[in-house]
This record gives C-alpha cells, structure tokens and sequence, in this order.
C-alpha cells in the first residue's frame, strides 16, 4: 500500500520536495499552493507525478482539511505561516517535516503534539536543519562540548554589482534574517545581538573570501544545547552586509506605514517591489550553497575540534537551485524516516534533539549522498 504525503507550499523548494518524493515508488504524492503558476512548476518537475490542488495556506481550517487523508505533510511555507500551519497540522493529528522559518517558538506547541501522538520535527532544512542536527550530534559524542560555531550562505555563483547577491528561497525571509534580533549564547546564557552585526571576514575553499555576519539561525540550538558558547553567521560576499545595513537604517525594511505625496505606504513593500525582481535567479543562472559547522570540546580525554563541510552548486541537469535542493532534501529524507516509521518521537522535535536516534544522522547524510549533496568530516586534536 502506498503512502501519501501531501507537501504545502509549491515554491522552488516545495517544489524539489514534491519532485523527489514522486520519484519514490513507495509514495503518492499532493502539493499544496493557492498560486496557480507554482502548482504548475511543481508538476513539470516530477515528471507530472505530483498532484496538484489549490489550498489557501493562510487559513488554518484549509490546512486541517487539505491534510487530512495523508500520512505524512511537509511543510515549506513562508515564515509568516508557519506556526500556524504546524498547529493546524498537529491538531489534524498529523505527522510534519518542515523548514518553516517562522519567528515562534515552535516548542511551544510540544505539550500538544505529544498529546496528538505527532512527531513534528521542525526546521529540517540546511540551516536551520542540517546545522543543528550535525551540531547536536557531534555534542553528543563529546565528554564536554565548549562551542560550536556554524557559518552558512546561499550565494550566486557569479557576483553582480549592486547587491553581490540574490536569493535563493523567499526573499521576505532574507530581509527577515537581516531585522530579526539575533540570538547566540555566552558564558552558557542567550545574549541578544542586532541582526548583520560584528562582521567578519573568512576565506573558504571553492568560494573565496566571504563575510560573516549576526543572524538568529541558533534557533532552538541556544536552549536545547547546554553549550557555553554558540554562534550562527550568515556568509555574504564583501559588500552586502553595508548596504543591507544602510538600507535598514534608512528605514527601508520597516512595516510601518508612512505617508508620502498624500499616499500611505510601507518602506518594506516599495523596496521589495523594486529589489526583489533584481534578488531572482534567472534560467539556467548557477547559485551555491556553502556551510561550515565547528564543535569544540573533549573526547576521550583530548581537546578536539570536529568541522562538517557543504559545498554545492546548482543542478543543471535538473534546473535545481543549490539552495532548494540543501533545504529540500533534509526535510523529504526525514518525512521518508517518519512514514516509514523508522523516527517516531511524539512532540514537536528540533533537528538536535532528533540526532540521538540510532542511525538517524547516517541515514541522512547517505540520503543526501544519493541526491549528490556531499558533507565532509574533519577532526583535530588542538591544545
């Protein structure tokens, strides 16, 4: 008997979800969306496997009833959707994988999942997602672990003036990482800082010199972990992060109306209509997707540091962003893992607090070495 799985959001990432389920004969595969042209995409790229209905993902009452004849949902939503959505999905009694971004603490609707019996596991993209989930696994394997640092970026392949940027998931989301106070941990307690602050430069293999910024990408990591010191940084080619800056402190990615010549406006609805355009990738045109995760700690009576490194480029064969494929294939492994029912833990579960189960972080990193997504492992012993 086929398992069903519905996946609600049809953009480039729920997209390469869909596609990569399709291609399992194991699955019967949906995808969700109220825009007309995604659903389309979405079934161009699984070969017309995927179906396709119109679900209106803003109201809570769709959800619960677009969900309801499925095994398993995966959820690739806008942030602003997507406490919503998971609580509409729990309470449907539903199991979930998902990369929603969303500004809510997603553990706070824990009690009601382990109520429902649903295992919702939540933030299983590439970062937040693979980030915290080879970070939680290498504190595992540690008698102490002092730090962990993860440093990640989705960038076009070729750099263009002005923005020396473009986006590779939803640019509302982006300017999100760029307001959103950022959070990280020091001397073991969460310490807030402002989002693209304390800059820093880094050189990469494949990729070059990059800057590091301030982003709230620790998410669940800065109290599930009891690690005294953690960080997440978004990595930028050179040049971004001032003008990001001077745009916010202009006032440009504020939500509050102002009046300008007899018109009330938003500042962040204008320059989203006139930047966002200019963020898309074209056909064809090649983005990258690069990641660094250090712990630092004791094992077996040494001091070692453990890095995990991504490297990965667009899919030409395919037509798949770098970007969406990373971000994709973590949450369809995890939804194959969950159907299956090979990870079953009632809650609402981060990627960290999932990396204890037996063979779970191999399955996924095999998984991903199937799907051509490629993370290396190095460890040292430093003083």
């Amino acid at each position: 008997m086929m398992l069903k799985a519905i996946v609600l959001g049809a953009g480039r990432v729920g997209a390469v979800m869909a596609a990569d389920l399709a291609r399992d004969s194991a699955f019967e595969v949906t995808v969700a969306d109220v825009r007309e042209e995604a659903l389309a995409r979405a079934r161009e790229w699984s070969g017309g496997k995927a179906r396709a209905v119109q679900v209106d993902l803003s109201s809570p009452a769709a959800i619960r009833e677009a969900v309801g004849p499925f095994d398993v949902v995966l959820g690739s939503l806008a942030s602003h959707l997507g406490f919503g959505a998971l609580r509409a999905i729990i309470e449907a009694g539903k199991n979930y994988a998902d990369i929603s971004f969303m500004p809510e603490d997603a553990i706070d609707l824990d009690g009601l999942a382990k109520e429902r019996g649903v295992t919702a596991v939540v933030d299983i993209g590439v970062a937040p997602g693979m980030s915290n989930l080879l970070a939680g696994y290498e504190a595992g394997r540690m008698t102490r672990c002092e730090e962990i640092e993860i440093y990640v970026g989705g960038l076009p392949k070729v750099r263009r003036w002005p923005f020396e940027y473009k986006a590779g998931f939803s640019p509302a989301d982006v300017i999100e990482e760029y307001t959103r106070p950022a959070r990280i941990v020091e001397h073991g307690k969460i310490v807030v800082r402002e989002a693209l602050s304390e800059p820093e430069l880094m050189d990469l293999p494949h990729v070059g010199t990059v800057e590091a910024f301030n982003t709230d990408g620790l998410r669940s990591l800065a109290y599930t972990m009891k690690v005294p010191r953690m960080k997440e940084k978004t990595l930028r080619f050179p040049g971004h992060i001032e003008l990001m800056r001077v745009f916010r402190e202009t006032g440009l990615f504020s939500k509050e109306a102002i009046e300008v010549g007899g018109v009330r406006v938003k500042p962040l609805e204008v320059i989203s209509a006139l930047m966002f355009p200019k963020w898309n990738y074209g056909p064809g045109e090649a983005d990258l997707t690069v990641m660094r995760i250090v712990n630092v700690g004791e094992k077996d009576g040494e001091r070692v540091r453990v890095t995990w490194d991504l490297y990965d480029e667009y899919d030409a064969r395919t037509g798949w962003t770098s970007m969406a494929r990373t971000t994709a294939f973590p949450a369809t492994i995890m939804a194959r893992l969950i159907a299956g029912g090979k990870f079953r833990r009632p809650g609402v579960i981060p990627p960290e607090l999932a990396a204890d189960a037996p063979g779970l972080v191999e399955a996924m990193l095999a998984g991903l070495k199937e799907r051509g997504v490629r993370y290396e492992r190095k460890e040292e012993v430093t003083e």
